[in-house]
């Protein structure tokens, strides 16, 4: 039987707060949701205890006070903002003793001006007693709600904090598997979101048949990185990345899917899709790492450049010829 925990969940957007639904109504866990005073997502939990996909239970505690959510009883700080805003973040609680803490990352990005993993990020401010997991792998709000299942990974440099989490936030919607390279889980987990914008502009320009090779050669892109940068490419098949496809590049909850079909199609789009930053992080470690990222550099190209989608879409195509697995 494993023990109840402490938790405080910062972000109140659409995945902070299915995390707190979940591990306090499926988990039992004590949990607090934190979120910014102004910020309307939290103003109509503090109203209503509810938003637009979920009603919170009355056992969450809700708080806008970040020095009465890091209390020292405190055990698990679960993270799920933009992940361009967690440097931002860190620097805030770097003036709080978290010490002895466990900080999770439920976010799928990378640093875009530095290329930095946000582990990495989150490594800048924490003393070493902190333990630091992601959390990562496919799933909907809309989905897991309605108590539809799926698979996910938990990860960290830190067995005993990976254990003890998989132990502690493993449900019956929730089937949490260990991951074995925190590198390719972060990257495959990040990359994913450009993956899915590139569906979502085949989608907008006609070219949906595609989106089979789109797998199987974005997947194989990634691989090559993060081998490159020391994880083991096996991970960009897992989880993290390969497995989780369906749900960003198939489904109609995708944001970056969504997201790359609208800029296609010339129409506005406001909700947040990670991947617009991440593909000017993934084409700076092309770079750094010297790795070929086509696809990742044409959703770039698009998106940055101004360059036209269904040329570049089709460039792709035009490419040299060359076997399948090549290095």
């Amino acid at each position: 039987m494993v023990n109840t925990m402490k938790i405080t969940v910062i972000g109140c957007g659409r995945w902070g707060s299915l995390i707190t639904w979940y591990l306090s109504s499926r988990k039992g866990h004590d949990v607090t949701l934190y979120g910014l005073t102004d910020a309307p997502q939290m103003q109509r939990f503090l109203a209503e205890r509810r938003n637009d996909l979920l009603t919170l239970p009355d056992s969450v505690a809700l708080s806008t006070n970040l020095s009465e959510c890091l209390t020292p009883d405190c055990e698990t700080v679960i993270i799920s903002i933009g992940a361009q805003g967690l440097r931002g973040l860190m620097e805030e609680l770097s003036a709080y003793d978290l010490s002895g803490k466990t900080v999770v990352l439920c976010m799928k990005g990378i640093e875009a001006a530095t290329g930095k993993r946000l582990t990495e990020v989150v490594a800048e401010y924490l003393p070493e007693s902190v333990g630091v997991a992601v959390w990562v792998g496919p799933g909907h709000v809309q989905e897991f709600y309605a108590g539809v299942p799926n698979c996910m990974v938990i990860d960290s440099e830190d067995e005993s904090v990976k254990r003890r989490l998989v132990e502690a936030f493993s449900g019956d919607i929730i089937r949490f598997y260990y991951g074995t390279d925190l590198i390719g889980s972060e990257i495959g987990a990040a990359s994913k979101n450009v993956i899915g914008i590139a569906a979502g502009m085949l989608d907008g320009a006609g070219l949906s048949a595609l989106k089979g090779a789109l797998m199987a050669r974005g997947t194989r892109e990634i691989a090559r990185l993060i081998a490159a940068m020391g994880g083991n490419e096996l991970s960009a098949y897992g989880l993290c990345h390969l497995g989780d496809y369906e749900a960003t590049v198939f489904s109609k909850y995708s944001h970056n899917r969504a997201f790359g079909e609208a800029f296609v199609k010339g129409e506005p789009y406001t909700a947040l899709a990670e991947g617009y930053a991440t593909a000017r992080a993934l084409v700076l470690l092309s770079r750094t790492y010297a790795v070929d990222l086509p696809i990742c550099t044409v959703v770039y190209r698009i998106l940055y450049e101004g360059k036209d989608p269904r040329e570049e879409l089709e460039a792709l195509f035009s490419r040299a010829l060359k076997t399948e697995f090549y290095v």
